[in-house]
């Protein structure tokens, strides 16, 4: 899940509030799934069943985070800054809060409710997620959010790279790339026991998002005539067909081929974040940038990482025990869950996100300096 950019300031309006409407859709599909059971079948009335969709999100994270990150190496000619330095940004980003939350869902896990589906977490669980190796070193999970975040992290290894392909022979080079490997995966892979494993355990389509969305990020850099393109009708035109395949072939269909639907949406999606880099359309740039929905970007990461247990929690103690399925237990455990999580996010937030966004005193430069000096630890 994408945990935005490392400095606040940089970030271009609207894409908060798509991270926060992101994270609040897939807080609604674990309640789906609670609720409405039967995955990949869709059992739930038509004005709920497009939760069952909650991979979509995964997208969403996944090309806004490469275009995120590829922001400022395109405002700056395609130059990284450094791995070393980008590593360590990262790393400060990601790593505290979702340490925290590997440990809060750990003692749900263990001392409260065990995760469905899930046998109790183990020592080899704990190495795993806390090594973000969890896609590799299987066992059973403490928060079934975490897998993306395994993904994310493996692909921020090779961004680097990415860039630096980008730098020296363009965009589309960078996405021919990545795309000659997921490709030939995708088709080779439900023939090949072991591929197909590969496949459902890391998602490999998700390289294929993550290089679009850092094509996408060019257009901060790219000429008027380029910028000026109607991106937010090119971002309609491409996800019509994909909506319109979903409708016609149900969703046990499109769960069945998530792969390639996910490559097909990528596109619509790096072209809305194209539009609202070019601050297009106004009317749903001004929504995004809201106040109410900034906050919940704000916020959108501890959101992804801790409403697993609560959910959990709420839905197996409170509304379980009362309405097991159906319309009701999921129009209760929303009223549950949503401002429960919301609220407890910010704290989350508060405590294990911003203070290692604030303290200057401990970026790069200033680390490195004392680490020369023997005043920190090299």
């Amino acid at each position: 899940m994408d945990a935005g950019s490392d400095t606040r300031s940089s970030r271009l309006a609207g894409l908060d509030g798509i991270r926060g409407l992101a994270a609040l859709y897939v807080v609604m599909n674990h309640i789906f799934l609670r609720t409405f059971p039967g995955y990949p079948a869709d059992h739930a009335p038509f004005w709920a069943g497009w939760f069952i969709y909650g991979r979509f999100a995964v997208v969403v994270f996944i090309v806004l985070s490469g275009f995120s990150l590829a922001l400022s190496p395109a405002r700056h000619g395609w130059q990284l800054g450094g791995i070393a330095r980008f590593a360590y940004r990262r790393a400060r980003r990601i790593l505290p809060a979702y340490w925290a939350a590997l440990a809060l869902s750990l003692a749900v896990a263990w001392l409260v409710v065990p995760p469905p589906g899930q046998g109790l977490p183990s020592s080899t669980s704990v190495i795993s997620n806390g090594l973000l190796v969890q896609n590799i070193l299987l066992a059973p999970s403490p928060n079934r959010s975490f897998w993306s975040l395994a993904v994310e992290a493996q692909l921020y290894l090779f961004f680097p790279l990415l860039i630096l392909i980008v730098r020296r022979l363009g965009g589309m080079a960078m996405l021919a790339a990545v795309m000659c490997v997921v490709v030939p995966l995708g088709i080779v892979g439900p023939h090949l026991a072991k591929v197909d494993t590969f496949l459902i355990q890391s998602a490999p389509d998700l390289a294929g998002l993550f290089a679009i969305g850092i094509l996408a990020a060019g257009i901060v850099a790219a000429s008027r005539r380029r910028r000026e393109l109607p991106w937010s009708w090119i971002a309609l035109a491409a996800a019509a067909p994909v909506f319109f395949l979903m409708a016609r072939r149900g969703s046990v269909w499109t769960l069945d081929h998530l792969y390639w639907v996910d490559l097909m949406l990528g596109p619509a999606i790096a072209s809305l974040l194209a539009a609202l880099a070019t601050g297009h359309p106004r009317p749903l740039l001004r929504v995004l940038d809201s106040r109410p929905l900034r906050s919940l970007g704000l916020c959108s990461y501890s959101l992804y990482l801790i409403h697993g247990p609560i959910v959990v929690l709420v839905y197996e103690r409170f509304v379980a025990e009362r309405i097991r399925h159906g319309a009701l237990a999921f129009g209760l455990t929303v009223v549950l869950v949503v401002p429960l999580t919301i609220a407890l996010a910010r704290l989350f937030a508060a405590a294990f996100e911003t203070p290692f966004l604030r303290d200057r005193s401990w970026s790069w430069p200033s680390w490195r300096q004392r680490a020369r000096a023997g005043r920190v630890p090299a």
